[in-house]
């Protein structure tokens, strides 16, 4: 009797053993089902700051969505630069190294940077917030890139925003210019601030500044200067600087106009340009366009965005002493959405 239980008990064992063996392994071919593929993606953002910030963090959500529409998955491979040239070329060779099916370049440095290092490659970089692509020779053109890469501009329109300083204020005559010298997105929309402002008979002061010290001298001096109003274009280094600056603007009663909704955000009273979650978004649908269904980065038009979303800081035009209400029913011809924003570090 004791030989037949231990038989019937090696028996039982054997097949509850090989029931749970059953179930896994339906549940592994169910779920290798349901993923069709899986594609690794490089992404490196330039620097710490919140609008390219949104964009990582837009890119990512987009793209769990879209790997679930199309039963794929996406490997982010994630990583910040933080600003420093010999990081970010070994960010771009790890990424090659761990041969990633696509790279995402996060603003002008990183984009130049990885299309230099995947030239020869059939690696395709898609770039995000690069202001000027054609200036600075990333494409031959937004319409038909011609390499292997292509991506999402947040170009601005420098006369819109000035415009607005001039609804604001119709008595202006002197503004200011504060950027960095050495940053690619800033040079053509001084440039074209300087025609329009010179068009207008209007003076002005140009200050610049490549570290937090000499932005905020630079500040500083328009401050002393007397300045009616300050212009930044999408310049990061002003952007980390903000906070430390706008409440030398704000004492001095000069508003301080920039390029980007995070400028408004760190202190300034008005940011002006993209939505940069749209514009996240739409990179992200631009590297499944490339992985998924196949598009060429070389005929893939770059996407740009209507630069109509003025963002007002409300405690910094208090301080200034705007009537909210007043600055915006000036605004409101000048742009397709006012949004206000009290001062904060980070979305």
């Amino acid at each position: 009797m004791k030989k037949i239980l231990a038989v019937l008990l090696a028996i039982m064992l054997v097949a509850s053993l090989a029931a749970c063996g059953g179930s896994g392994t339906s549940t592994a071919t169910k779920d290798s089902a349901a993923v069709s593929a899986t594609y690794t993606i490089g992404i490196c953002n330039y620097v710490d700051h919140p609008s390219l910030n949104q964009i990582v963090e837009s890119v990512k959500t987009e793209l769990e969505i879209l790997g679930e529409d199309n039963n794929v998955e996406f490997k982010i491979l994630e990583e910040n630069a933080n600003a420093d040239a010999d990081v970010m070329n070994q960010i771009i060779a790890n990424f090659i190294a761990e041969n990633v099916d696509l790279m995402v370049g996060i603003a002008t440095p990183v984009a130049m940077a990885m299309q230099s290092a995947t030239e020869g490659t059939d690696i395709p970089v898609v770039f995000a917030a690069v202001s000027d692509p054609e200036a600075v020779s990333l494409i031959g053109s937004m319409e038909a890139p011609g390499a292997n890469i292509t991506g999402t501009s947040d170009y601005l329109n420098t006369n819109a925003i000035i415009d607005l300083i001039f609804a604001a204020n119709p008595d202006t005559e002197k503004v200011g210019l504060l950027y960095d010298l050495g940053q690619d997105a800033s040079t053509g929309a001084i440039e074209e601030a300087k025609v329009y402002l010179t068009g207008k008979g209007v003076e002005i002061v140009e200050q610049t500044g490549t570290t937090a010290e000499e932005v905020k001298l630079a500040a500083q001096a328009l401050a002393d200067d007397k300045v009616d109003a300050v212009f930044t274009p999408t310049d990061n280094t002003i952007q980390e600087c903000e906070l430390s600056i706008y409440e030398i603007f704000t004492e001095a009663g000069i508003p301080h106009y920039a390029g980007a909704d995070s400028f408004a955000l760190n202190g300034a009273f008005l940011g002006y340009g993209v939505d940069y979650v749209v514009l996240g978004t739409e990179t992200a649908n631009t590297v499944v366009d490339i992985l998924i269904d196949g598009a060429d980065p070389a005929t893939t038009a770059v996407k740009t965005f209507d630069n109509g979303i003025a963002t007002v800081n409300t405690e910094t035009a208090e301080a200034l002493g705007f009537d909210l209400d007043e600055i915006k029913a000036a605004f409101e011809p000048h742009c397709t959405q006012i949004v206000e924003i009290q001062t904060a570090e980070e979305f």
